[in-house]
Parts: C-alpha cells; structure tokens; sequence
C-alpha cells in the first residue's frame, strides 16, 4: 500500500502516522514524499514542498515495479503537487482514499489557498473515497454543518465534486462522534464511544490510511470504514502525551500487553 503524503518530524501524524497504520493492520507500506514539515506537539513551525518531478519520480519508481493494493493521498501543499498526484491516480486501478489535508490539528494551513480549486476538480475525481472533515468540507463546498442533522447535505456537496464515496467526519460535533459515508444513494452512518482524550494527533491521517489498509485487503468499503472506525477509536483512547502540547494517537494498542 501506497501513501502519498508529507513527513511529519514529530512522528505523530502524516507519512509517519500512515505506516505505522499500515504495520498495525498487516499490510506492506510504501511512500511517496510530498512536502517537509518541522512539527512537534504545539504545531507546525514551518513546512517545504518537494519539487514535482521529486514527487513524480517517487510514483513511477513504486508502482512502475512494485504496484500498488491501495493508495491513499495526504498532505499535498500546493496546485502543481496535487495536479501531479491526480494525473497519476487517474490513471490507476487501485482504489484511492484521498484525506484532503488542509490544516493541521493545531489549525496551521498546510494546503495552498490556491490549492483548493486543483483539489476539488482535479484530486477528488480520481478518489474512491474522500475523507474530509468539518472544516474540510466548508473550505471545498462552502457548507458549514454544525450538528448531525447537516452531514447528508454535506455528503452531498462533496460527492457532487467526483468521488465514488465521501466520508464526512463528525468527530467535531458535540455528543457522540458520528461519520457518515455517502455513495450518492445509500448512507451508512458510524458512531463510537468519544474519549476522554486531548492527545488525538493523527487521527485523519491513521483513519483514511487505515481505511486503505482494509481495501487492500479486500474488504468493500463500508467494511472498510468500518475496521478504520474501530482501529483509530482504540489508538485515541491509547493515546498518550508527548512533548508540551497534544501527544499522538497509539498506532499499536492492540499489540501492547
């Protein structure tokens, strides 16, 4: 399995966060570097792009000779980078879960403002899912949902976008965190237990990763979001503190003792 995504220097989230995901579920991780990103648990202190052909190169070299089961899409930055990935995707066969990244968890933009058009008309209708947040809906559809009754009209305006599926992460709504995944007709509807539990660093990245994860191991996707579900709600409640700020899910709870 393939991410395509930005390192995360603090180890909690990004590329980092992808393969231990991957590791924990079974699965063979490779990556593709994006960007750069100096980060600890107060924030982003700064962030540099890979030039295209660098990204480019990275993606002919895997799946030129190794291919690829799944691939899912991070961190991306910039117009030129996301129109790289997209040609790419397009063209493969494996499914593709696009975690459209646009601020970190500490509200840092790690997507270019211009970035935003190319994701929306280029990236999202490569995807076999797009994974966005509240936040990551408003900022590609203009829709602001503020409790759960919203999610299907956000799903909607999502999937007008391209995707074969969206997943629209409630974990920002009060009461029980609530996910609703979306093919156009038929909604499938998530919920888990919310913890108790400020450090949650990574949890988009481990989620959408994880969900990849399963569909390269050949589950259907509401089966697949299903797993993911269960996997990042064990890594929040196992999460634990690092640094001064907020600590990083535990990608492998399920092998501690």
């Amino acid at each position: 399995m393939l991410t395509v995504a930005g390192s995360d220097s603090g180890g909690g989230a990004g590329i980092q966060a992808d393969l231990k995901t991957m590791l924990a579920l079974g699965v063979h991780g490779m990556s593709v570097v994006a960007a750069v990103t100096a980060q600890n648990s107060l924030g982003v202190q700064g962030y540099w792009e890979l030039p295209p052909e660098a990204v480019r190169a990275q993606l002919d070299s895997v799946l030129s000779d190794i291919g690829v089961h799944a691939i899912k899409t991070g961190m991306l930055a910039s117009t030129v980078l996301v129109e790289t990935v997209a040609e790419v995707l397009a063209a493969s066969d494996a499914p593709v879960v696009v975690d459209p990244v646009g601020v970190s968890k500490h509200g840092d933009s790690l997507l270019a403002a211009d970035a935003v058009h190319a994701v929306r008309t280029a990236l999202l209708p490569a995807a076999t899912v797009v994974t966005p947040n509240l936040f990551e809906v408003e900022q590609l559809t203009g829709v602001k949902v503020v409790d759960e009754s919203g999610l299907r009209e956000a799903a909607e305006a999502v999937k007008a976008l391209g995707p074969r599926w969206v997943l629209i992460k409630g974990g920002h709504l009060p009461g029980e965190p609530a996910d609703l995944l979306f093919d156009g007709e038929h909604e499938h509807r998530f919920t888990a237990p919310r913890h108790d539990n400020r450090h949650t660093h990574g949890t988009g990245c481990t989620l959408a990763s994880a969900i990849a994860s399963h569909l390269a191991l050949g589950d259907d996707m509401p089966t697949a979001v299903a797993k993911a579900k269960e996997y990042v709600t064990g890594a929040i409640a196992a999460g634990f503190p690092l640094g001064a700020g907020i600590g990083p899910v535990d990608h492998g709870w399920r092998h501690r003792p």
